[in-house]
């Protein structure tokens, strides 16, 4: 019999040859595109750079806990982190490195998940005592091959609290060969105890941004057309998961048109998930505005017939009456809306005040609420519509406060028809109520009494204090600033204004040239000029005089009086 055979010349001997994928098998792309080394990490740079610092310093913690939701990168950090504390370079005589090799022995078996000395173990199905026991007993023992010992532990909020207890020790004073590596999605049913000895890592959310280029550089490799906006759409369905974007990505990828070029529509992409399209949501959002009731329910079924799910039509009406806010706020535009669809949003966002949006959000997530608990979404959907179409057109809580004391005072005036009298009404008529409404103050300091008296008390304050006037041409104001102002004053001024006067104002901010004082400057004047005068009375200065150390004190309303 041959030595080999004896295993005597074992050098010699052939070796079995790996297992083999078979041709045929395909690796979604959620695994084929698993991040091998940090710089393939998206999105979680802080992390990054706080493990490099802490590498080169040589200043590396026993454990570590990787937290956040899913698919952004928890079990595939605690894998790079396995390679970085093992890897031993090319040439075999490197050292603990933020950017692994991958081609040394130790990157390529834990890049597998085989090597002896990286145990993974799924705290979902080795939740008990006895098997964090197995742990215990086994960092005793060195490493095998590898520099460090490493234990990656996967949902470890998963562990029982027997099971926890029985590892507080160990993970308080492990081995110096030993490093533990947890990964959850749920931080908050970790004890404290444990949340204590690891260093903690909260892994963010991935922007739509960086993941539709994640996207793009996959189609690329993958030799995949796909539109921009199919790739936006996917990235803001993964919802911050890249995980969740890519499997979306394998399967829009598999559900294009074989036929045609095998291009990833945007088109495709809202027919495979089911999303409302923007401009059918836009289009939906005005007819609600308007309160045109048939055409608002004949776009909706519309929608719905075109495979657009009642509780997805009214998340899109949210997610617009959102987009409208963050605009009238003077929020970054979204980057996935065109020139024209954020010419609309713009639009919108000067129709509406921050209270009609509100109240719109408010009757939106009601009826969101009622679609997704309803035996009938459809039916539910169309009497939710409904009532905020009506709500839409319901004037502000401010608005109809003011009506009524109007209505009251003309009731109340002598030539005022009385309630006996036929044909009398306790209302005003809406033409009057109108021309009440848009009567304009007729010099500045009367429109911000007019302000106050309308209860916008903080907006009046702001005016007084900061607001230099260039020019009172109602509805035209022409102003300084003498100070910075909070984001969106311009357009909460504007409101504010079309809701006192009934007329829509053109503001415009000047930064140099000559204005008047504030109001509170001239106030301040006022009260210098007063404390002169006293301070020049002969009495005021005999009793100083003969007082030298004494302070005077002007009371606000006499000075203002004297």
């Amino acid at each position: 019999m041959p030595d080999d055979a004896l295993g005597l010349g074992l050098a010699d001997a052939p070796k079995p040859a790996p297992a083999k994928v078979p041709d045929g098998a395909y690796r979604v792309l959620a695994r084929k595109y698993r991040p091998q080394t940090f710089a393939e990490l998206i999105g979680q740079d802080a992390m990054v750079q706080t493990l490099g610092n802490a590498i080169k310093r040589d200043r590396l913690a026993h454990a570590f806990l990787m937290t956040g939701v899913r698919g952004v990168g928890k079990t595939s950090t605690a894998r790079l982190i396995a390679k970085a504390l093992n890897c031993i370079g090319v040439d075999g005589q490197g050292g603990p490195t933020i950017s692994p090799c991958g081609v040394c022995e130790p990157c390529i078996a834990i890049a597998d998940g085989r090597h002896i000395d990286v145990i993974e173990m799924d705290a979902a199905s080795n939740t008990g005592v006895d098997d964090v026991r197995e742990i215990i007993d086994a960092v005793r023992y060195s490493a095998v091959s590898a520099r460090y010992k490493i234990y990656i532990i996967d949902e470890v909020h998963m562990l029982s609290k027997n099971a926890f207890n029985a590892l507080l020790k160990t993970l308080e004073e492990p081995p110096p060969h030993v490093k533990f590596l947890f990964a959850t999605t749920e931080v908050n049913k970790v004890p404290i105890t444990v949340l204590s000895r690891c260093q903690r890592f909260d892994l963010k959310r991935i922007t739509p941004q960086l993941l539709a280029e994640n996207f793009r550089m996959i189609c690329d490799k993958e030799g995949v057309q796909a539109e921009d906006e199919a790739l936006t759409l996917i990235a803001q369905a993964a919802e911050g998961s890249a995980r969740d974007g890519q499997s979306i990505l394998d399967q829009a990828i598999s559900h294009a048109d074989l036929d045609g070029d095998g291009t990833v529509t945007a088109q495709q992409v809202r027919d495979m998930l089911g999303l409302a399209d923007r401009g059918a949501v836009r289009r939906l959002f005005g007819l609600l505005l308007t309160g045109d009731a048939p055409a608002m329910l004949a776009e909706a079924r519309s929608q719905y017939r075109l495979g657009v799910e009642p509780l997805a039509m009214l998340s899109g009406l949210l997610s617009e009456t959102h987009r409208l806010t963050l605009s009238k706020i003077g929020a970054p535009h979204d980057p996935a809306l065109g020139a024209s669809a954020q010419q609309i949003v713009d639009d919108f966002g000067d129709r509406l005040s921050f209270p009609a949006l509100h109240r719109l959000w408010q009757l939106l997530l009601k009826g969101h609420d009622e679609v997704a608990r309803a035996a009938m979404p459809l039916e539910a959907s169309d009497m939710a519509l409904l009532r905020v179409a009506h709500g839409a057109n319901m004037p502000d809580p401010g608005d109809l406060a003011r009506l009524i004391e109007r209505a009251g005072t003309v009731d109340a005036a002598p030539n005022a028809a009385t309630p006996h009298q036929p044909g009398a009404s306790a209302t005003i008529p809406q033409a009057q109520a109108a021309e009440e409404m848009s009567r304009i103050p007729h010099d500045f300091s009367a429109l911000i009494d007019a302000l106050g008296g309308a209860h916008f008390v903080n907006l009046e304050a702001t005016l007084r204090d900061v607001m230099r006037l260039v020019e009172y041409a109602p509805p035209r104001l022409v102003y300084q600033l003498s100070a910075q102002t909070l984001p969106g004053f311009e357009q909460e001024l504007r409101d504010a204004l079309h809701k006192v006067t009934g007329e829509k104002w053109q503001l415009e901010e000047r930064s140099g040239g000559d204005a008047a004082p504030t109001l509170s400057e001239v106030e301040q004047a006022k009260d210098d000029t007063n404390k002169r005068a006293i301070m020049e009375s002969p009495l005021v200065k005999a009793a100083f005089a003969a007082f030298p150390e004494a302070e005077l004190q002007i009371d606000d309303k006499r000075s203002a009086n004297a």
